[in-house]
């Protein structure tokens, strides 16, 4: 069996960051022009300069969104733009237009060229034909079953490679394609401005009693009726690769980087964990007590065993669930004092239980004892942003590895 590509999300240089250091083969990430998450922080043309020379010296493979359906004045630079990306060394660009697909074969002919899932692509014809067009790799549509999926890989060009979704948000529209946002607030989401009105509130209107909102379902709040849950293929890692699936793909570069390390940490540690040795394989549900350490909502399997039905919608609210906080990152860890420089990303007081984790390693729990600032004085609470605390900690700590604290209910 090939190891499959575990790729990532960046909407920052500290995420890109994180995501490698956590075990990314790869990661995606957007410019700011051209892409679909232009609510994200997104990368300079300098930051993602840095982003690739970080990644290419750990092995590692950079993409670049420039995914939009494009309008004319959207065209506006993107020849100049594209040829910037093929001077940094980005290992490809994510696509969807096949005007797009032409500017890049015109302006940077030896650059890689993935097909965004935006594009729909359903089954094996396809496929070829986009293939042809000079298309590398397919990021198939999430509306596939897993069994679609190996048809088209059993019958594709044997070097096109398929990448699928695995994890993160799912859209209520066909494989993102929304006029919603468009509709009601003049935000297009196929040009990287959406609102998610998917996750709003609705109620019913009868056409002859205007005024009068009933709702769907019997709750006086509302419901979330376009609002789904979220993918998470965490206990099917087996199928995934049995498959033959190039690359797995994590959603989320709205999300933080905390989120990012663990979802990534899992993923990478069950691949690992699998192709060691898949005839003893046993999955434990540890790792998806894991991942709800992140933020997430109650989760599916999509489409990749049969239609989502009512199951997969979450009705009573769109709101993400947090049971337990990022606290803190460690900078250095002086292994002959066992002190650890930490950077606060939330606050931790004297006595706390936390879990430390890091990549490739089970994490561990330890108690604040003590505290000290940067001038060596001792503290009970680090409440400042970004503060940098000292803290003897005896374990298995490196930098990179994060603190986190559970949610007091």
């Amino acid at each position: 069996m090939k190891k499959p590509e575990l790729l990532a999300p960046a909407g920052s240089l500290e995420k890109l960051k994180m995501a490698i250091i956590y075990g990314a083969d790869a990661v995606y990430l957007g410019g700011q022009q051209f892409g679909l998450r232009a609510a994200a922080k997104n990368f300079t043309l300098e930051e993602i300069e840095e982003g690739v020379k970080f990644a290419h010296d750990r092995g590692k493979k950079v993409f670049v969104t420039v995914n939009i359906l494009a309008h004319n004045n959207d065209l506006k630079g993107m020849p100049n733009y594209i040829e910037k990306l093929n001077e940094i060394g980005v290992d490809a660009v994510i696509v969807s237009d096949p005007g797009v697909i032409n500017i890049v074969k015109e302006v940077a002919p030896d650059m890689e060229i993935h097909l965004s899932t935006q594009a729909n692509m359903t089954n094996y014809a396809s496929a070829k034909f986009w293939y042809n067009q000079g298309v590398k790799r397919i990021v198939v549509a999430r509306e596939l079953s897993l069994k679609e999926i190996k048809e088209i890989i059993e019958n594709k060009p044997k070097d096109l490679e398929i990448e699928a979704f695995v994890h993160g948000a799912m859209c209520i529209s066909y494989s993102g394609r929304c006029l919603l946002s468009n509709y009601m607030v003049g935000r297009d989401a196929n040009r990287g401005a959406c609102a998610h009105p998917c996750r709003w509130r609705y109620y019913l209107v009868e056409e002859k009693r205007p005024g009068e909102y009933f709702p769907i379902e019997e709750d006086e709040r509302g419901t979330f009726i376009f609002n789904s849950k979220d993918l998470c293929m965490i206990e099917h890692i087996p199928e995934l690769i049995e498959a033959g699936i190039h690359s797995f793909k994590i959603e989320g570069r709205m999300k933080s980087a905390y989120y990012v390390a663990t979802i990534v940490r899992a993923y990478r540690m069950l691949i690992d964990k699998y192709l060691d040795n898949p005839n003893d394989y046993v999955y434990n549900d540890k790792w998806l007590n894991e991942i709800k350490k992140a933020s997430h909502r109650d989760f599916t399997t999509g489409f990749y065993f049969g239609k989502p039905t009512e199951k997969d919608q979450l009705y009573t609210s769109s709101s993400y669930i947090r049971n337990y906080d990022f606290v803190g990152l460690v900078l250095d860890y002086d292994k002959e004092t066992n002190i650890a420089t930490i950077q606060q990303r939330n606050r931790m007081f004297q006595g706390d239980e936390v879990e430390i984790f890091g990549p490739n390693k089970e994490h561990f729990n330890y108690v604040i004892e003590k505290m000290w600032d940067k001038d060596g004085n001792e503290i009970e609470v680090a409440p400042h942003p970004q503060q940098i605390v000292k803290m003897k900690i005896d374990g298995n700590v490196e930098p990179w590895d994060m603190l986190r604290k559970a949610r007091k209910e």
